[in-house]
């Protein structure tokens, strides 16, 4: 399994004289329908209850405790999807019209569907549900019977529920073959981090959960499906209210799956194209080497390191309004600055801090690094700069980086976060031509690359593979939301030449790769595009 994992990541990798191989051009008629829905189910319909939170958005980095605690009700339910999964915007160019959502996607394909498992309790009937985010609602696929409502409730802790994520790879690989299945863990990434700052702007608390992947899937129905394209079950968390022990999660699942496993399930799930889609055998045999084994259901707790709590004022923006705002950045102004405190209070918000969101979900310690090309940051001079997220990383990277790297501590900089120069250079050509000869990686203030431990994190299996490219999703979904905070705007990029970077850091092997890249700039706005409310048809 190992080796299909490593092959697969060789792979995927794009490089000058040759991309990752992909469809060779996009049939539009193929085009996958960016919504599922299952037909037939019947449908509770959620209010839009995010404009009633009072957080503002730094407050989602306090302790947690520190907000007030949101009733898990249909409302609360609402509102943590709401800015989780649903939508933000429609953007309209002509006669044409698609939607952006809170949560970020390579080429804006969405792969990624959201389930809840619920008890029977605040005015949602039991049973297992399909998020729906172009109408903002639930599909349930499942209820138990009434001989079984107690049995199904009973395995739930007090004022607590579960979400899961899945994802549905052909609607990336349509557009980018094979290196899709990358692409949707960064997106599970995005979504997971998502959640987070969803359920903690509400004062709920999450725990992730690692079931075997044959166990999820049975208990989200996905066995199930007819002829669709098929979902792939991938990322289990619990919200619950309340500090304390977790149920046993393998009981847990044990005790829902033989309540569901007896059926029947409701509804039909769309086909997203015309015609079946084209096979990626790469893609699926990643997909079940990485998978969570049966005789896995968990990881080792990690004891993150002291920091001293982020300073959490109240900055005047909203969190539903600045998770909401979030976009990507096609255009970057090429005279664009950012400020030095500024670029310190965005990588501050990527370090773990215990007991404090958005981290905590997260049982192991930090894995991915940032290496980052600074263009235009006030009171930093141009250069290849590292930033680390975890500081037992420090001896192996300077060991496995070029030997002329000067490993300067940036002066005036948070003690508990050093920021190492490396290189003094003006690197706006570099950094285009490894992302692929875009441009905005080079007109942005910074562009980075997500430097990840590659062969540490696969040690416990090769389903390591995947929770390294998820972290790096959750890492991007922070630079997101932390560029707008401080108005600018950010864009992750997937299409970056991997060994040519590994090449200018002087990496020689795979004890470190390069999973994500991403750039932070002052965005040029495409004044030809018109905005629509996301849900104008929902009467508030």
């Amino acid at each position: 399994m190992m080796s299909i994992v490593l092959d697969y990541h060789a792979a995927s990798k794009h490089a000058p004289h040759r991309y990752a191989p992909g469809p060779g051009g996009l049939d539009w008629a193929q085009q996958p329908d960016p919504f599922r829905v299952y037909a037939g189910a019947p449908v509770v319909r959620l209010p839009l209850a995010a404009d009633s939170l009072r957080a503002d958005y730094a407050e989602l980095f306090a302790p947690i405790g520190s907000l007030p605690v949101v009733t898990p009700d249909l409302a609360g339910v609402g509102a943590l999807l709401e800015l989780s999964l649903g939508l933000s915007s429609w953007k309209v160019h002509g006669r044409s019209r698609w939607a952006l959502r809170c949560n970020p996607s390579s080429g804006n394909l969405h792969p990624v569907e959201g389930y809840l498992v619920l008890p029977d309790q605040a005015g949602i009937p039991a049973g297992v549900y399909h998020y729906v985010s172009r109408d903002h609602l639930l599909e349930r696929r499942f209820s138990p019977s009434e001989q079984m409502l107690a049995a199904w409730d009973g395995s739930f802790s007090s004022h607590a529920f579960l979400v899961a994520l899945t994802t549905i790879h052909w609607r990336t690989a349509w557009k980018y073959g094979v290196r899709a299945w990358r692409y949707c863990q960064l997106d599970l990434g995005h979504a997971l981090a998502a959640l987070r700052c969803a359920a903690a702007a509400l004062g709920w608390r999450v725990e992730r959960l690692f079931p075997p992947t044959e166990t999820l899937s049975c208990l989200l129905g996905l066995h199930a499906s007819n002829d669709a394209e098929p979902e792939h079950a991938d990322c289990l968390l619990q919200i619950s209210l309340t500090e304390g022990p977790l149920v046993d999660a393998g009981n847990l699942l044990a005790r829902l799956v033989s309540v569901a496993g007896q059926g029947p399930w409701l509804g039909k799930a769309n086909r997203l194209s015309a015609s079946p889609p084209r096979q990626w055998p790469q893609i699926d045999s990643v997909s079940k080497a990485a998978a969570m084994p049966g005789e896995v259901a968990g990881t080792s707790p990690f004891v993150h390191a002291p920091l001293p709590p982020r300073s959490v004022t109240r900055c005047g923006v909203r969190a539903a309004h600045l998770i909401r705002q979030r976009r990507s950045g096609q255009a970057y102004d090429p005279d664009g600055w950012l400020d030095k405190a500024a670029l310190a209070g965005i990588l501050d918000a990527t370090l773990a801090r215990p007991a404090s969101p958005p981290w905590d979900f997260l049982p192991w310690r930090p894995r991915v690094h940032l290496c980052l090309m600074i263009h235009r940051v006030r009171g930093l001079a141009p250069g290849l700069y590292l930033q680390l997220r975890s500081p037992d990383a420090l001896p192996a990277l300077r060991a496995a980086m070029r030997a002329d790297f000067a490993w300067d501590p940036v002066v005036e900089w948070p003690e508990h976060m050093p920021l190492y120069q490396l290189l003094k250079q003006n690197g706006t050509e570099t950094a285009r031509q490894i992302s692929c000869h875009q441009e905005i990686a080079s007109d942005g203030a910074l562009s980075l690359g997500m430097l990840a431990e590659f062969r540490d994190g696969l040690a416990s299996g090769p389903w390591g593979y995947s929770h390294l490219l998820q972290e790096a999703g959750a890492v991007g979904q922070l630079l997101y939301l932390e560029a707008e905070a401080a108005g600018m705007r950010g864009t992750g990029i997937g299409c970056f030449f991997d060994d040519v970077f590994h090449q200018f850091l002087g990496l020689q092997d795979n004890t470190f790769q390069t999973l994500y890249h991403f750039t932070i700039g002052r965005p040029i706005l495409d004044t030809r595009l018109r905005t629509e409310s996301p849900y104008n048809f929902i009467v508030i």
